[in-house]
């Protein structure tokens, strides 16, 4: 894998970059739509490629448990078990230990879970967290780390983030496969100093990237942009950088502008499967609500996807209250159409030294 950037914004830290894994080419910045047991909700691979997603993501503590290891290796991978020939990154379970917090309980060396499908008990540590991954085969392997929660007091956030570094220590002298990449996760909550330190250190392990995590976990969105102002400083100019978990668009372009490389979030499939869209100011509007049954205009106007250029507002609201599937798939289908786009226009900004211009005015048209 290489990485390279090709373009910066001379107003902000935004970068146009590219980065080479085994399975493609992946123009940054990027946005991953989230496939966290090997499939990403409502859509098939195909319909994906045709959205232009280069890269999508899965994790590491679904798919260990369901289908298993054993079927994965037996189907030759990850890539092949889902039919998807582009680049996957794979989380490393460290988010479950945040939000599945009732459900287990961290020792130094990993962590217990009780499983959330039927209570059996099961470890995860840093070397189970590679070796799953590299039975995955995924081209982005994130180390093991553990999600701090919002909010942590400096005691708290301290001791997260000290066992983090234990792990992704842990992590790195670990074997992967031939052309698996292994990305660091910086942690530290809200403290400049806790953040600081967390990205020095894992900046002295060399990881082939840096991740910014423990960030969209309930904090207000000024303290996500004060944490990257402190964070992405302390990480390298040729290495990606990658915010996981974030965001909504405003957040994308907000952090572009402060040198992130790659996202990732569920809120476009998750939005669509309770009857949202998103629309060009940024927004979204509730497709599903009565005001629009007679609506014949598309969701968006300005929207190129292909529900926009063939239905209307009030059928897909009609699909959606008598249950067609179809109905979720459309609204699918359009915002990450939505949110694929976007990350091509800040690519093209970006290429055209247009980017402080986009970031004044970008959500006018989209």
């Amino acid at each position: 894998m290489s990485f390279k950037v090709l373009g910066k914004c001379p107003v902000t830290g935004a970068r146009r970059g590219v980065l080479t894994t085994p399975h493609g080419k992946i123009d940054t910045p990027v946005f991953m739509p989230v496939g966290t047991r090997a499939s990403v909700k409502a859509m098939l691979p195909d319909e994906l490629a045709t959205l232009n997603a280069e890269i999508i993501l899965g994790n590491t503590y679904h798919l260990f448990l369901k289908p298993g290891m054993e079927i994965i290796a037996r189907a030759g991978g990850l890539h092949r078990f889902m039919g998807w020939e582009r680049p996957i990154l794979t989380d490393s379970g460290g988010f479950q230990v945040f939000s599945l917090a009732p459900l287990r309980e961290i020792t130094e060396t990993g962590v217990y879970f009780a499983s959330h499908i039927d209570g059996s008990r099961f470890f995860l540590g840093p070397k189970e967290s590679m070796t799953i991954q590299r039975t995955l085969g995924s081209d982005i392997v994130m180390a093991f780390d553990e999600c701090t929660p919002y909010p942590a007091d400096y005691a708290a956030a301290e001791k997260s983030m000290r066992q983090t570094a234990r792990w992704e220590t842990v992590s790195r002298d670990c074997k992967l496969c031939d052309g698996q990449q292994l990305f660091g996760i910086v942690q530290g909550s809200v403290y400049k100093d806790l953040r600081q330190e967390s990205a020095a250190g894992l900046v002295a392990l060399d990881f082939d990237g840096y991740a910014i995590g423990g960030l969209s976990v309930g904090e207000p969105e000024e303290v996500m942009f004060e944490v990257l102002d402190w964070t992405v400083p302390s990480l390298p100019e040729d290495k990606p950088r990658y915010l996981m978990g974030v965001g909504t668009p405003r957040q994308l372009v907000e952090a572009v502008a402060r040198g992130v490389d790659m996202f990732d979030c569920v809120l476009p499939t998750r939005l669509a499967r309770h009857g949202s869209a998103y629309v060009s100011d940024g927004t979204t509007i509730p497709v599903k609500a009565g005001r629009y049954s007679a609506d014949f205009t598309p969701i968006d106007e300005n929207c190129a996807c292909y529900c926009c250029r063939n239905f209307t507002k009030a059928y897909v609201r009609h699909l959606l209250n008598v249950g067609e599937i179809s109905g979720l798939r459309l609204l699918t289908i359009h915002n990450l159409y939505y949110f694929l786009n976007l990350m091509r226009r800040i690519r093209e900004a970006l290429e055209n030294d247009a980017f402080a211009e986009f970031r004044a005015n970008c959500f006018y048209r989209i």
